[in-house]
């Protein structure tokens, strides 16, 4: 027996099968996402982190899609098709193939656990290191109510006793099958193919074969999990469940690692998201997939972040949209009403409110008035529009790309910019201003006798 896990070969078998009815989906429940991210990608991420490189994949519905989303550079995926229902042993088997190559640990999980970690897989293979056959883990509950319970004496595993069945002391425990389990490689098929049916349902539980291992003469153990890491997902109540417990999770860790976040349970994350230290996050703020936000950066409330780099001390929001390939450069600000998608904002440059700004570059300390738009899109494609550094843009300017502005430059407030600007020029793009004396009072005597004569024909 290798007692170093590390010199051991081990399988991993995500159970994914499932019909997932009780999701009322028109997709498969694993790939529902859990923080911007497929369920069972979190899985086989945790797999991978645990030294797994092997996995097989029983599946189902949807076969093709939860094989793209499981797909990771990190491990080698291979696909066994379940086309009966027939429990747990049953769905492991379906991969026979794969453990029939003779890994050294078989290790069953399931595709709708995304919030387990590496830990609790990590001392399961170190039980089957240490001479166990079979590593049952579990958790501890408040609530037991309607779990199999663990029965321990001595270190040993003895059963796995389904709440129906449990006698009353036995329903008092509170150590409770959490459904994944790590199985001797050289023995599983063998021990697995033992297991019977002679149930009400008239299906194979994985969890009998703790009794059939110990009538084998072997051992089984278990090791514990904390319980929100073997939480299951059958429901959309459920995927919400989750959903809390993954932000809650990754917002204790960045603000452990320094983060600072006001209102927490109000800040939501991605499965990506990367925030460094001294970081401010005020209440109500979303990031979604592909953020980056670099140290002392202050991001205010009801900003929404997505695909963005948000530099160095830089400044957004509140009220701000970052859409993919905005990119914020050190000290930059992106203030209140303003949207950006596929900028560069250059380092001190800010674009403080009510503004568009789309498939542009700003040059450094540049300073963008209120109201300004970058007019991209023609209808057909998309336009460019640069701005060089120190250069002003008056308020309500709109610059009809693909346009340029010189360092430097001036454009004047209610600006059209169709035409390039050249380094420290002034730009006036608007029609030249012409009152109308006494127009405003012959304008209010024309409205007001067309609304008396609707009034008069309606009588």
């Amino acid at each position: 027996m290798t007692a170093d896990r590390t010199k051991r070969t081990c399988l991993a078998v995500i159970l994914a099968a499932g019909e997932s009815t009780r999701m009322k989906s028109s997709q498969s429940k694993v790939l529902h996402p859990v923080a911007g991210r497929p369920m069972i990608a979190h899985v086989v991420d945790a797999l991978a982190k645990a030294g797994i490189s092997d996995i097989a994949l029983v599946l189902g519905r949807d076969a093709e899609k939860v094989e793209a989303a499981a797909r990771s550079a990190a491990v080698s995926s291979t696909v066994h098709i379940q086309t009966e229902r027939l429990g747990t042993a049953h769905a492991v088997l379906a991969a026979r193939d794969a453990i029939a190559k003779g890994y050294d640990d078989v290790l069953v999980v399931f595709g709708d656990t995304p919030l387990i970690t590496e830990a609790p897989l990590i001392a399961a293979r170190d039980g089957l290191a240490r001479g166990a056959d079979v590593v049952v883990i579990g958790f501890r509950t408040a609530d037991p109510t309607g779990y199999g319970r663990l029965l321990v004496e001595n270190g040993e595993l003895l059963a796995i006793r389904e709440h129906k069945d449990a006698s009353e002391a036995e329903r008092a425990i509170t150590y409770c099958n959490g459904g994944l389990m790590a199985i001797d490689g050289r023995k599983a098929l063998d021990l697995i193919d033992r297991i019977g049916n002679e149930n009400a349902k008239g299906e194979y539980y994985l969890t009998d074969i703790v009794e059939v291992v110990r009538a084998a003469g072997g051992r089984a153990i278990a090791v514990e999990a904390p319980e929100e890491e073997l939480t299951g997902c059958n429901t959309r109540a459920e995927l919400a469940v989750i959903e809390r417990l993954w932000q809650q999770r990754r917002r204790h860790e960045m603000m452990i690692d320094g983060v600072s976040m006001i209102a927490p349970e109000t800040v939501f994350l991605s499965h990506d998201t990367k925030i460094g230290r001294d970081v401010t996050i005020e209440p109500n703020v979303v990031f979604g997939p592909g953020v980056t936000v670099e140290s002392g950066a202050l991001i205010h409330s009801f900003s929404h972040i997505e695909g963005a780099h948000v530099s160095a001390d830089a400044e957004v929001g509140p009220y701000a949209r970052l859409r993919p390939g905005a990119n914020l450069g050190a000290g930059s600000k992106v203030g209140n009403f303003t949207e950006v998608k596929k900028a560069e904002i250059g380092a001190g440059a800010k674009v403080n409110h009510l503004s568009y700004i789309g498939d542009a570059f700003i040059g450094a300390h540049t300073n963008v008035g209120a109201g300004t738009i970058t007019c991209n899109y023609d209808g057909i494609n998309k336009h460019v529009t640069r701005i060089g550094a120190d250069a002003f843009i008056g308020s309500n300017t709109a610059l009809v790309a693909p346009v340029s502005i010189g360092s430097g430059a001036y454009v004047a407030s209610g600006s059209v910019i169709t035409a390039d600007v050249p380094d420290d020029a002034v730009a006036f793009g608007r029609a030249r201003q012409e009152n109308k004396e006494g127009r405003a009072a012959q304008i209010r005597a024309r409205n007001q006798a067309i609304k008396d004569a609707k009034k008069k024909a309606a009588e």
